[in-house]
């Protein structure tokens, strides 16, 4: 998950806010009001809203720690974070690659449950130190519970919660095999995922008949829709890996160069992007590689500056232009394309640009090779 509104950093990492987090928030909110009203009818509406509030910039909070502390893990075994964003259903840690080890992946799934295990022990604890009636033991009670039942949560054995996570690096120790670990895994995911949509569905229904809470099912339905596609693009994603195995860069690239003039305007791009489909050009000026132009340039520069916009102003130039040698393997250069955050590397050999590796090459490699195991019976 990538974007939304950046609030700031935190030990170098940057935190965004998803635009679902809003309405989330909100909800949030609304429902920690009526607990409070519940639990305490003699407080007025001034004071449990603002309380309320408080009680979800914590909790947030407490996702964001959670967060943080995959993230402090995976920096230790130097594997690079992205970001983290809070949304709708959480919050999520784009750690930019997977660990090189089973010990290292269970140790970083691990600290996310079990920093809010500690959380939820320090919010009990300030709730039992605190007299009952106060705003301190209302709140740190609410959360002690909240940050319980997240961590528990999250240690379900389906992929992509932490417990699938955990399951991943388990059976990625037993049997050595990272790829035959992570399909277990995302299947995993994929089957509780059906049992939290299933278990929704028959509360929703419970609801219209009996009573009850429509909301509750409906609340996990939507989770596990959510868990489900994760699931399945994991599956998905291992699968690609898998299809790219002992292939390199040469085996990827596309020999055709398409090629632009510097003083095209991005507004001529644009046109020659939506008449090709093609997301990359080398921009060249006497014959010579001056840079790259992407799709990802083009859209950084407002739509009402494109036809006053020369390509030489907006290119990647020759300095920027990530690359890769025709021999790199497949595997590590889609993980440096990954980090870089890049949809296209200039292949060179000689000191000549002699292809590009782009994700619609990438895919199409992929597409064959699983055609062809399809066709002869391997998978």
């Amino acid at each position: 998950m990538r974007g939304g509104l950046k609030i700031g950093r935190v030990f170098g990492i940057p935190i965004y806010l998803h635009t679902s987090w809003f309405l989330f928030f909100l909800l949030i909110t609304y429902y920690f009001a009526g607990d409070f009203a519940s639990r305490n009818p003699q407080w007025a509406g001034q004071e449990r809203w603002p309380v309320a509030a408080l009680a979800s910039l914590l909790f947030f909070g407490s996702l964001l720690f959670h967060e943080l502390s995959h993230s402090v893990v995976a920096r230790h075994y130097r594997i690079p974070v992205a970001s983290i964003t809070l949304f709708i259903f959480g919050g999520v840690a784009r750690i930019t690659r997977d660990p090189d080890r089973a010990g290292q992946e269970f140790l970083i799934a691990a600290a996310g449950p079990a920093s809010s295990y500690v959380l939820a022990g320090a919010f009990g604890l300030a709730s039992l130190l605190t007299p009952a009636e106060s705003l301190v033991h209302q709140v740190a009670f609410l959360l002690a519970w909240i940050n319980f039942g997240l961590a528990t949560f999250n240690l379900v054995p389906g992929f992509p919660l932490d417990g699938g996570r955990i399951l991943r690096s388990i059976v990625w120790g037993v049997t050595k095999n990272f790829t035959r670990s992570t399909r277990i895994a995302a299947r995993s995911g994929q089957v509780i995922a059906c049992g939290m949509i299933a278990m929704g569905a028959l509360f929703t229904v419970q609801a219209y008949t009996g009573g009850g809470d429509v909301l509750n099912g409906l609340w996990w339905v939507f989770i596990g829709w959510f868990l489900l596609t994760t699931a399945r693009q994991s599956y998905a994603q291992v699968n690609a890996r898998s299809a790219l195995e002992g292939l390199r860069a040469a085996d990827l690239m596309t020999g055709e160069l398409p090629t632009v003039g510097r003083d095209l305007s991005l507004d001529e791009y644009s046109q020659e992007v939506a008449r090709t489909g093609r997301r990359a050009h080398l921009v060249m000026a006497d014959g010579q590689l001056v840079g790259v132009m992407t799709i990802e340039a083009l859209q950084a520069v407002p739509r009402d500056q494109w036809t006053g916009t020369s390509v030489q102003a907006a290119m990647l130039t020759q300095e920027r232009v990530q690359w890769t040698s025709p021999d790199e393997p497949a595997l590590e250069l889609l993980d440096r394309m990954r980090q870089a955050q890049v949809d296209q590397m200039a292949v060179i050999a000689g000191g000549n640009v002699v292809g590009l590796v782009t994700r619609d090459s990438i895919l199409r490699a992929v597409q064959t090779r699983n055609d062809l195991g399809h066709l002869t019976g391997h998978s």
